[in-house]
């Protein structure tokens, strides 16, 4: 591996990877705001897109509390692409500084969960898909976002890299491929088609298989995320 100790020829010392020496700083600094003090910039829009994904699910559930202000609704909504944007921006300022933290990774998949994830299973809850089934979809797409992240961050080493060392393609839908459930969904709410004027109905109403055609939309899109033979190419 790279980031293996290898021995140097004709004594007995040891050559210390780069990324060895951060996680032995890392694990060794005991001072206080320790894990403040190894955050770079990056990390911190990184933690910025977080924060939107935050914003959003506080939104969705502010407008279950009073469901005649469809402004919390648009705000739900709003708070998600600036969570691509920051996103984005991350990677972006950590090539142009050439720095990062051991933590970067960990925490861009965790903030993309949130804000990806989570934040658009709110939304679609707010708009009208609580029914037990829709739930249980719901749920199954945040799940599949979770897996498909930890897949990402285990493979992602190992997947062919182009000549600049960055992977070719992508396994499976990235999870910010969600963002278009996302703008969806803001149609409908600028069209009023919410709640019991979901687009296509309800099937099975008034038994406990009662659900809404379209959440199947939410259902295909996990899919797309796990999958391992789908191959989205990487810009």
């Amino acid at each position: 591996m790279v980031n293996s100790v290898r021995s140097r020829k004709g004594n007995g010392n040891t050559k210390i990877s780069s990324e060895e020496e951060k996680m032995i700083a890392f694990t060794s600094d005991h001072r206080h705001f320790s894990l403040i003090r190894t955050l770079h910039m990056a990390d911190f829009i990184t933690l910025l897109n977080g924060l939107c994904g935050v914003m959003s699910i506080f939104s969705s559930l502010r407008y279950c509390l009073d469901e005649n202000d469809k402004s919390k609704l648009y705000l739900a909504i709003g708070f998600t692409p600036f969570g691509l944007f920051f996103d984005f921006m991350d990677g972006k300022v950590a090539r142009l500084r050439k720095k990062s933290s051991l933590m970067g990774q960990e925490l861009d998949s965790l903030a993309d969960l949130v804000s990806f994830g989570v934040a658009p299973a709110a939304c679609a809850f707010c708009v009208g898909f609580r029914t037990p089934v829709d739930n249980a979809i719901l749920i199954y797409f945040v799940l599949c976002g979770l897996s498909r992240l930890a897949r990402f961050n285990v493979t992602v080493a190992n997947l062919p890299k182009d000549s600049s060392g960055k992977s070719k393609y992508f396994e499976g839908t990235p999870i910010p491929t969600t963002l278009s459930l996302v703008f969806t969904m803001a149609y409908w709410v600028h069209k009023d088609w919410i709640m019991n004027d979901l687009p296509y109905g309800v099937v099975g109403q008034g038994t406990f298989y009662e659900f809404h055609p379209i959440i199947l939309l939410f259902f295909l899109s996990g899919c797309a995320m796990i999958s391992k033979s789908l191959h989205i190419p990487k810009i």
